[in-house]
């Protein structure tokens, strides 16, 4: 018998499993006490000596405290799943759409980046061009043509060694590519005699713009807030040199089929003395005007043509249209490649405007990744043909401008500042194919959309149509 002091318990059935358990635990000095009992009216009766024997009060706490852990661990990562399992269908939609999005590039993993076609149509663009310089330096033999035809050399070692060796990133090459096009259209844009034609446009691009010279409402009411306006731009033109006119776009403020004219800024002002022109039977016709580009030139009207990538030109004295379709690989029309910046101004895809150079048609292609293109238009009176001459293209993104207007050859650029405000912040210039976004040109308005904007050679006054106001302002070079 242990020689401590000694107690006696019963236990019943259900303990007898736990009692067997402390039982066959240590001691504190590491030994295993032997204990003998005898069963007594169906109990089992022992003795137990409890001073060799301690509860390990430490080590039950410490598991205690791991198994709470374990068991708010448990709680976390079965929110966690619970979370998965309703977050589940949402990946698996969002990996689908991402799927089907990539889809149409599967290609590329098996063929690469540079397909043959886009390899060839490179190539096609790089020789066109080739002859174009070519041929530009035998007219001039000029240091600038010179330097053109060495740097497209280069260029052409570039395309090969993408097609040998695919070192060379194939949207560098058609930026340089596209730099090396506009200069070779610079080479031939500029006439012999046009600082004898137009001195005010040797100084420079514009350094000012004034406060409106001109605040009057649209004839027929603000409400139509969308047209354009202005003063016959032609500075040869004969017997509508003073006519002022107003074309509104009735349709939804999209469209439009009628033009009005005024013999002077009087009328003009006091609403008399017009005439009212019909191009177009209805406002979906194909002759129709869609956005606020028009522009009068002469005796003709032009604008951009319902639903194409048209420019058209009614003739005032014999009602005749005529169209010629704008250069490039997805010209962005019906809304694809509207003026933007802050709201879109609806169907401004295609803008028609004239300066001291003539007619330009201001837009955006896919080709172009939806920046600006210039086009020169052409009127030939003797063939009846309206014709694009020249093509430059911009980088600037066409939805991040707010309008654009042409002067000297150059096309400006606005975006929107405030309600009352715009500012002129870019410039492109055709003559040298240079680019200027560092401009801070301000431009008052009456109200917060602009339709349209457009520069007359004959007064160097620049005219808004914005919302239904109609505002004129001076530049000053």
């Amino acid at each position: 018998m242990s020689s401590g002091p000694v107690s006696q318990r019963k236990t019943s059935p259900a303990t007898n499993m736990m009692l067997l358990l402390l039982l066959l635990s240590f001691t504190s000095d590491g030994r295993a006490q032997r204990i003998f009992g005898q069963k007594v009216n169906g109990s089992c009766l022992c003795e137990v000596n409890t001073t060799t024997w301690s509860f390990p009060v430490v080590k039950y706490e410490g598991v205690l405290e791991q198994v709470n852990s374990c068991e708010g661990s448990l709680n976390k990562l079965q929110e966690q799943v619970t979370l998965s399992v309703q977050r589940l269908p949402q990946i698996q939609a969002l990996v689908n759409n991402v799927t089907t999005q990539l889809q149409p590039y599967q290609y590329l993993h098996d063929q690469g980046l540079y397909t043959a076609l886009s390899l060839r149509l490179l190539g096609q663009e790089l020789s066109q061009l080739e002859t174009d310089i070519d041929h530009l330096h035998k007219k001039s033999k000029s240091a600038e043509t010179r330097k053109l035809s060495i740097e497209v050399s280069k260029l052409r070692k570039d395309v090969v060694r993408i097609k040998t060796s695919d070192t060379v990133n194939m949207k560098t090459v058609k930026e340089k590519l596209r730099y090396l096009k506009n200069r070779a259209e610079s080479c031939k844009s500029i006439p012999k005699d046009f600082r004898g034609q137009n001195r005010h446009c040797l100084k420079g691009l514009i350094t000012k713009i004034s406060d409106p010279v001109v605040t009057t409402v649209n004839p027929l009411g603000k409400s139509y807030i969308s047209g354009s306006w202005g003063k016959q731009t032609q500075m040869d033109s004969e017997g509508e040199k003073q006519s002022y006119w107003v074309q509104t776009l009735v349709g939804s403020h999209n469209w439009g089929n009628t033009l009005r004219v005024y013999q002077n800024y009087e009328n003009f002002m006091a609403s008399a003395n017009y005439k009212d022109y019909t191009f177009a039977p209805s406002h979906s016709d194909a002759k129709t005007n869609e956005g606020p580009n028009a522009v009068l030139y002469g005796e003709a009207l032009y604008y951009h043509c319902f639903r194409s990538a048209d420019i058209c030109r009614y003739d005032l004295k014999g009602s005749n249209v005529h169209r010629v379709t704008l250069p490039g690989t997805g010209v962005g029309f019906n809304n694809k490649f509207p003026y933007c910046y802050y709201d879109c101004r609806a169907y401004s895809d295609v803008d028609v405007e004239a300066d001291e150079m003539g007619l330009w048609a201001l837009y955006a292609t896919v080709s172009n990744h939806g920046n600006l293109v210039v086009s020169q238009l052409l009127w030939d009176s003797e063939a009846q043909t309206l014709n694009v001459t020249r093509t430059w293209e911009t980088r600037l993104f066409k939805k991040a401008a707010s309008n654009a207007f042409m002067v000297c050859g150059v096309l400006y650029a606005t975006r929107y500042v405030d309600e009352y405000r715009e500012e002129v912040f870019y410039a492109f210039d055709t003559a040298t194919g240079k680019e200027d976004n560092s401009l801070a040109l301000p431009l008052e308005k009456v109200a917060k959309g602009v339709a349209s904007l457009s520069y007359n050679p004959t007064n160097r006054q620049i005219y808004m149509y914005n919302d239904g106001y109609l505002l004129a302002y001076q530049a000053y070079f």
